[in-house]
This record gives structure tokens, sequence and C-alpha cells, in this order.
């Protein structure tokens, strides 16, 4: 399953001014070099005068390591704690800088993948207790040219990209460790191996304009399956090396209306807020939850068992990032709510409904201006047809106890401290009602996996 990658979601709260990425507070231009290497942005500063020396041929780079410990005291199939951690490393190229081609960035990043996933081993989850979880790999992750165009009006977007890097973002969500706070529940599930998301990408073309300051269209074409497998197969398995670049089934087109308001550090200024709406249309075949090809009930014994395959999917949605509160403009402490739901037909997908909110603090204690703070709620929904079919395995079965699975909800409170600019440290509480919608225990079928309270400690370096 796929999910929004951690660190991109960082740098989308500064966007915000909720929280500074992991590597936060960069030097700026002409200042003072910092005095120490608690100061600095990166853990290996300049590397000698390298990173500049780079920098002036347009060329920049990235390290970064996310690792965490999660594990469950209580529910799911048994206790458990596990490691795991990504490695994301990137490189940019600014084409004007390189060898003057105005308004051009090439940008390549690549993933190591290592360690557990709790969710996998122990939870039975929908809603994966972590955005980093992944099959364990070493592969490509993104590979794209970018271009402006109209003087910074447009630009588009060519090559093999992540779509969690800019659709359907929240970007006080971006604080949260459980992943649907990032790459939601509904496409994580509705599509060919859960979409375009981390850590896997497509290839397509995505176009941005700035019709006014406050309104932005994003808009773009991407093939619907990024490794090529089946709809049930493991994409991450398939393409574990992220180079197959597959062209194969149909095309996702998605598009996204932005609207930003407010902003400011002068006395007046309006709280700042930013507001989405957008739809994508998957154009590929879908497999039917409840029936076969001939229209037989596939719980029935005279089902063949091949799935009726229904043309195209969709989903539209809706984000909203609202800052509610600051003491003053200027000041770093700012109150922040958030909000999502996203809607699909229930006939073809796993989830017709998904949802979450939350409150998030930034500066929440005197003297920890880059600090961060979040509470948050969210609630996923199995299709219509889903539960029609547990209730005909029931049925058929005359299994009158077999569960019908309904919802998921989970609730996450969480504290980022921002030790030094380039060392996060992110203690997290995480509690999950009706597991897996409410699936029986595969260590006990009997009963229903027990709700799950799960505590985790994730931390984040920037070299």
């Amino acid at each position: 399953m796929m999910q929004r990658f951690v660190p991109v979601c960082a740098a989308a709260l500064m966007a915000a001014g909720v929280a500074g990425p992991s590597g936060a507070r960069a030097e700026d231009a002409g200042a003072a070099p910092p005095s120490s290497i608690w100061e600095q942005s990166s853990l290996f500063g300049d590397i000698g005068g390298l990173r500049p020396a780079l920098g002036r041929q347009g060329i920049s780079f990235g390290l970064q390591e996310t690792s965490e410990a999660l594990g469950n005291v209580t529910g799911g199939t048994r206790r458990a704690l596990d490691y795991e951690g990504v490695t994301e490393m990137s490189v940019g190229l600014d084409t004007a800088a390189a060898f003057g081609w105005r308004g051009g960035t090439f940008n390549v990043s690549a993933l190591q993948i290592h360690g557990r996933n709790l969710s996998t081993d122990a939870l039975g989850v929908l809603d994966l207790a972590s955005g980093i979880e992944a099959e364990r790999a070493t592969r490509l992750w993104e590979l794209w040219f970018q271009q402006t165009l109209f003087d910074g009006l447009a630009d588009v977007k060519i090559g093999v990209q992540s779509l969690d890097q800019e659709f359907m973002v929240s970007q006080y969500g971006g604080l949260f460790v459980n992943a649907m706070f990032g790459w939601p529940a509904l496409p994580s599930y509705d599509l060919y191996g859960g979409g375009p998301a981390y850590p896997l990408a497509s290839p397509g073309v995505r176009l941005r304009l700035h019709p006014s300051q406050s309104v932005t269209l994003l808009a773009g074409a991407f093939a619907d399956n990024p490794s090529g497998a089946g709809f049930f197969g493991n994409a991450q398995r398939v393409d574990a090396s992220g180079t197959n670049f597959s062209l194969a089934g149909g095309v996702l087109w998605i598009a996204e209306l932005q609207y930003a308001r407010g902003g400011g550090t002068d006395e007046g200024a309006s709280l700042p807020g930013t507001y989405r709406v957008g739809l994508w249309y998957d154009s590929g075949a879908f497999p039917s939850r409840q029936y076969d090809s001939q229209g037989i009930p596939l719980a029935s014994p005279a089902s063949a068992g091949v799935r009726q395959m229904r043309q195209g999917n969709a989903s539209a949605y809706a984000v909203v990032d609202q800052t509610v509160w600051k003491p003053a403009p200027a000041s770093p402490r700012g109150l922040g709510v958030f909000a999502r739901a996203l809607g699909a037909p229930n006939d073809r997908n796993l989830i017709d409904l998904a949802a979450n909110a939350g409150l998030v603090m930034r500066a929440p204690l005197a003297g920890r201006e880059n600090d961060s703070a979040g509470i948050g709620l969210g609630y996923t929904q199995v299709g219509a047809s889903v539960s029609a079919h547990d209730r005909q395995v029931a049925l058929f079965s005359n299994n009158p106890g077999y569960p019908v699975r309904s919802a998921e909800t989970y609730a996450e409170l969480t504290y980022q401290l921002q030790l030094t600019p380039w060392w996060q440290l992110q203690p997290d509480f995480q509690y999950v009602f009706n597991p897996g919608a409410g699936v029986p225990n595969p260590r006990n079928p009997g009963k229903r996996l027990g709700d799950e309270a799960i505590l985790g400690l994730r931390t984040v370096v920037t070299f």
C-alpha cells in the first residue's frame, strides 16, 4: 500500500507556516555562517565548500534518513515492536545556472527502504500506522523535468512522478505519522497498486497554471498502473527497482483547483488558508466487489470466481487547511485546522468514503517556536457492495457469525520536536477502532481484531 512520503509532508508544513521541514532553517543568502554544527541546516553542513561549489553550477543534492520504532500495546493479531526506515537521496539541476536554459529544473530521487512494517506484521488495519511503510528495496522514485512558462504564470512537468507530492495534499495533515493523513486511504485501495504514490511513481505530464495570485490549477495525465501488475498484484514487488516505467493499463486523469487566502506579517493581515477541490478519473477496468462475470454473486457456490469487470473509476475530493488563531501576524505561534474528504463509487471499490481532520499548533510551548503538536481523527468506510458480499458469504456458507465489514476509525496525538535545524524527534500515539473495518482475528477467527493502541517514536536527520 502506498502513502505520501514524510519529508515532503514536512516541506508542505513549512509552506503552511506550521513546522519547518527536516532540516528546517536553511541559511539565508549572505547571512553569517552558522557558528556550530547545532545551527547549520544539515548535519554535514557545506561539506568543506562542496555544496556551494556545486550550487554555483546549478546542482543540488539531498540525503535524509527517516527512522522510527512503532509497537502496539493492545489489539491486533499479536503484540509487536518493529523498526523501519527510509533513506531518500535526490539530485536537482537548475538548467539556467548549469547551461543557460532559463526556467528548467531536472530532478531525480531514489529510496532505500529498510526494516519491518508493523501494520503488516501485527495490526491488520486499513489505515497504515506509518507513512514510510513499504516493501524493503533500493529503488528509483521520481525522474522528471519541469519547465516554467510565460514568466512564471505556468509550468509543465514531464517524467516519472509521484502524485502524492502535489495532489490531494493537506499541509497541516503532513505533520502526522499515520499514512492516511498523507496519501489517503481511498486512492490507496481503489487504484492499481495504490496509485502513483510513495514508493511508486508513473510516467506522465502535469500542468500548473496561476491565473491569479490566489488561484492555482493543477492538471495531469499519468499511467494508472505504476508497475504493470494486475489489480491484485503487489506492485512494489513486481517493480522492485522502480524502473519498469509501465504504460500498461489505462490513463489516470486528475485535476485540482486551489484557492489561497490571507497571510502576511503586517498588522491587520487575515489568517492564511488554502482550499482545494479535485477529481480523478481512471480509464482502466476495475473488478466488481460482489459479482462474477455472469452476474452471479461471488459468494455463491455456483460462481466461477471470475470477477465482473467495470470500465472506469472516479473520485472527487476536497481539502481545507486554515489557520484559525495567531496572537500576532508575525508570531511563530498559531493554531491551524484541516479537513479532507473523498468519495468514490461503491460497486468497484473497496473504499467508497474516506475522511480525516485535525488541529495543529505551532510553537505550543514557550521557547520552542519550531515545534509542532497535533491531534487528528480519520474515518475509512468500505463500500456497500463489500458489505453486501460479506452478508452473502454468511448466507451461502450458513455462517450467521461471519463478520460484515463496515468502517475503521483512527486517532493520533503527536508532538514534533525540532532539536536542531537538521534533526527532528517525534513521539507519537495512535488508537484504531474496529481494525480492518471489522475483520476476524486470524489467530482467533471467532473474534474480531481488538482495538489497537500504538506507541511510536520517529527521528528525521537531514545530512
